[in-house]
């Protein structure tokens, strides 16, 4: 889950939205019936979509401004960046005393570390305190960096030193130069909580798109499900697949637009914290689930225990499913996925052995 001091990539993957034509407000419609209004904004570094399916206009923009205020408070409450977030707070205070922090902070905290633990460590918020060893400019390398450096590199890596206090809902890095950065699920816990919210107000149908973290709930104005597609990463603009949903997360990460390669080999800037190394064996990976959150967090592991072994945890887990593009193109599914493909899925991954 490890990766470099900057956002989420997820650019490139083509991960949109195919509304049938009715993404955007259509002025002529009768203003009895549902539409669907729509509105762009940066948000957490990336750009998100927030789409409301309402018949009262007001209604609409007042829910869309409601779920943009509510990513913008997660995103000062605990963004790496932020140099007054909690999340920075904890951070300055490694090896030296424990931070009493909000507590939806320590809840969420505790949600990553639960996922450490259920993923064997493949997914650790405290990967910003690993040293930046690599360098992700698509070109060739003469080799890695030596063994010991690669070691060195994640030394003060591990999630089992963040000890959380329930009485006091304090957060202590047990380790001076220890760091906390939630990036690889704040987005979907923001896109998770903008959507409560906008449900709350009275938004019976709408979808949220965080940068490739996509939530819906309904369905569109004209009573059809919500079309979401997949992008190819050899074919940048181009489909590989799409699903026909509702009331259910679809969360896609790339791991191809800051590479490098050595001797041919292709390295991806998602890094296993334990190893030091960059993940390699898949371009992209896809998780459905209920929960756009735990999504969000899903894909990381996947990345990080790679095709067979990723497929595999994906396959123990309920009401989980994935679809992943393999490095050298091949297309493997869970056991329950059900999409659409341009290109059939390899058969031998649709039932992979447990």
């Amino acid at each position: 889950m490890l990766r470099p001091f900057f956002r989420r990539i997820r650019g490139g993957l083509l991960l949109g939205l195919l509304l049938s034509g009715t993404a955007q407000v259509q002025a002529q419609t009768s203003a009895a019936k549902p539409r669907n209004f729509t509105r762009s904004a940066h948000l957490m570094g990336s750009h998100f979509t927030f789409t409301a399916v309402s018949a009262d206009d007001s209604l609409a923009w007042r829910a869309i401004r409601a779920g943009i205020r509510e990513a913008q408070r997660i995103d000062r409450l605990c963004s790496y960046w932020d140099s007054t977030s909690q999340i920075t707070q904890v951070n300055r205070a490694a090896g030296l005393r424990p931070v009493v922090v909000d507590q939806e902070v320590y809840d969420l905290i505790q949600r990553t570390l639960k996922l450490s633990v259920l993923s064997g460590g493949a997914f650790d918020i405290t990967f910003a305190g690993g040293e930046k060893i690599y360098k992700f400019d698509k070109k060739e390398h003469a080799a890695l960096p030596a063994p010991e450096v690669v070691k060195a590199s994640v030394a003060r890596i591990d999630y089992r030193k963040v000890l959380l206090d329930p009485a006091t809902h304090s957060v202590m890095l047990q380790d001076k130069g220890m760091r906390l950065n939630l990036a690889g699920i704040l987005q979907g816990y923001g896109v998770r909580r903008a959507q409560a919210l906008m449900k709350q107000l009275g938004i019976q149908g709408g979808l949220i798109n965080g940068s490739g973290d996509v939530s819906c709930w309904g369905r569109q104005a004209d009573g059809s499900l919500w079309r979401i597609a997949i992008g190819d990463p050899a074919h940048p603009q181009s489909v590989s697949s799409w699903l026909t949903v509702s009331d259910v997360a679809v969360v896609t990460a790339g791991n191809y637009e800051q590479y490098f390669t050595v001797g041919g080999k292709y390295y991806g800037h998602i890094i296993d914290p334990k190893t030091g190394y960059p993940a390699t064996g898949l371009r992209s990976v896809t998780i459905i689930c209920p929960d756009v959150e735990l999504a969000d967090g899903l894909d990381e592991v996947v990345f990080v225990k790679g095709p067979e072994a990723g497929l595999a945890f994906i396959n123990t887990l309920k009401g989980v499913d994935c679809t992943l593009i393999t490095n050298d193109g091949r297309t493997l599914t869970s056991r329950g996925m059900q999409a659409n493909y341009y290109t059939q899925p390899s058969p031998a991954a649709a039932a992979p052995k447990p």
